[in-house]
């Protein structure tokens, strides 16, 4: 723990080093526990985040076919003015 995380150098790659800014490390007491074998429970519903994918690519396939087929329609349109 540092008295200003925010002022932690970045060296890329997810990895920070101490810095003036951040301050020394506090080193105390544990601040948190592991817990063997325990699994992370997460907020996400993933049936209905797939779900929602889905319905997203299919409403994506729908708008491209529609800007093709219009762009069918005005070629067409170019075409016999011609």
């Amino acid at each position: 723990m540092f008295k200003n995380p925010e002022g932690l150098e970045a060296l890329g790659g997810n990895l920070y080093k101490e810095s003036a800014n951040s301050g020394a490390a506090i080193q105390g007491k544990v601040m948190g526990k592991i817990n063997q074998g325990a699994i992370e429970m997460s907020n996400v519903d993933l049936s209905e985040e797939f779900t929602e994918m889905i319905v997203t690519t299919r409403a994506f396939q729908a708008a491209s076919k529609v800007i093709t087929t219009s762009d069918e329609l005005l070629q067409e349109i170019v075409n016999l003015k011609r």
